[in-house]
């Protein structure tokens, strides 16, 4: 087994978090054209450019570490963007960006504990340079998610009144039409 210190894993958590963020910094464009909100849209767009801080922050620290930042790949952060990538497949609109925020807030919870870890480890190892960096960072992700949260107000709200609107709609639509749409409805779940 190979020697386990605190150090050795403050190590691969900090490259655990240098492929999540190189993972959103490639996922993170793709989300801001496929939203509908132009708010959340610049919001997702600002949070792009404070997510290639954060990687030239953690470079920082492999560099004051003498350690390489690669080789350890995030499959968490992965599979929280490949359900991401589902929402914007399945959904459009107002919805869709609901389903975003959603997802963003995913990526942010995940990113706060996994920074809040590193700081309390980088805290006991005297690491004084890294935990400021990671605290910077660990701010920047609160921020973001409590952004997300204002902006899903009026978002969630403009996607109930969608879906109220097209339940409406079928209502309308001659028996078959309706009967017609819950079928698909149905076989596609």
């Amino acid at each position: 087994m190979a020697h386990q210190t605190l150090q050795t894993l403050y190590i691969s958590e900090l490259k655990d978090l240098y492929s999540a963020e190189h993972q959103l910094v490639k996922a993170l464009p793709k989300i801001v054209k496929a939203v509908e909100s132009e708010e959340l849209s610049d919001a997702i767009a600002n949070h792009l450019e404070e997510t290639k801080n954060q990687v030239s922050r953690l470079e920082q620290i492999f560099e004051n570490l003498g350690e390489n930042p690669k080789g350890k790949k995030c499959v968490g952060m992965q599979g929280i963007l490949e359900e991401g990538s589902e929402t914007i497949d399945e959904f459009e609109g107002s919805v869709l960006d609901a389903g975003v925020i959603s997802a963003a807030q995913r990526v942010e919870h995940y990113e706060i504990a996994a920074y809040g870890s590193v700081c309390a480890y980088a805290e006991l190892l005297q690491r004084t340079d890294d935990l400021g960096l990671l605290k910077e960072t660990l701010e920047e992700e609160k921020s973001a998610d409590e952004k997300l949260t204002q902006i899903s107000e009026t978002i969630n709200q403009a996607a109930l009144q969608m879906s109220s609107q097209e339940d409406a709609e079928v209502g309308r639509q001659p028996a078959g039409k309706a009967a017609n749409r819950s079928r698909k409805t149905r076989t596609a779940a």
